[in-house]
């Protein structure tokens, strides 16, 4: 069995004690594909070095996160965004998006770090990897805007309802599945097996949300495959074929 997660914060300073061991127990446990994306320009050699170090199972994605879109530098990261796809090869631009969870004072801000990160993936034919934390309208209407047959990528760690999940899958996004799926309160193991499977991937977002029984405590990527068993339950599926179809579904979006 090979487990994608398609959605993992190596880098965070979470993994600094033990960083190589928590990637070696995710690898032994089958989970051999790790998607990273990017948060700010102070993370980036962070990245890099973990490309270096697992070649084979590391695979990078370049962006601004709305959280960290702030007035002052945006702009600036934004310009970092962009010379470091000059460069070289991403599988995703990500994570981007907007959240008005924390503070609503800069929506204009994410909105436009999020229309100009669109046009990029559109410019290099990549995957995007949404953010949206309080922010369905706001996120939906930057995508219908911007609604084209190149779009294409990840509704990361998808929280939403049954409405907003078809929405998004008709916006030609997949669902990033998570720990949320396994929490009682979390409602999307509710209407999941209405969705078919080929617009579902797996993630972590470690080390935010760890699945039950893990839930306050430091998320790792080797718990995709707790996702990946209550997605089984879900689905009256074999572990083994959650497995097969999510991470083809990963292929689809990142081209490898």
């Amino acid at each position: 069995m090979i487990f994608t997660d398609t959605h993992t914060h190596l880098y965070s300073e979470e993994f600094d004690q033990d960083r190589n061991e928590m990637i070696q127990r995710a690898i032994d446990a089958g989970v051999s594909r790790f998607f990273v994306p990017s948060i700010d320009s102070n993370y980036t050699q962070k990245m890099y070095a973990l490309e270096k170090q697992f070649p084979q199972n590391i695979f990078l994605m370049m962006g601004l996160h709305p959280c960290y879109v702030k007035p002052e530098s945006y702009k600036e990261e934004l310009t970092h965004v962009e010379n470091e796809l000059e460069k070289r090869k991403f599988y995703a631009i990500g994570e981007i998006g907007i959240d008005l969870f924390w503070d609503k004072t800069f929506l204009k801000q994410q909105q436009h770090a999020f229309q100009h990160q669109i046009q990029l993936a559109k410019k290099y034919k990549l995957a995007i990897n949404i953010h949206c934390r309080d922010a369905f309208d706001e996120v939906f209407e930057v995508l219908d805007s911007e609604k084209a047959t190149d779009l294409f990528g990840i509704f990361h760690c998808f929280a939403g309802d049954f409405g907003q999940a078809k929405k998004a899958i008709d916006l030609n996004m997949k669902l990033g599945i998570g720990g949320v799926a396994t929490f009682k309160n979390g409602k999307i193991d509710q209407f999941l097996n209405k969705i078919d499977l080929k617009h579902i991937v797996l993630e972590t977002d470690s080390p935010y949300l760890a699945p039950v029984p893990f839930r306050g405590k430091r998320n790792e990527s080797s718990y995709t495959k707790l996702v990946a068993e209550k997605l089984a339950s879900v689905y009256q599926l074999p572990i083994e074929e959650i497995a097969r179809i999510t991470t083809e579904n990963s292929k689809q979006v990142f081209g490898i």
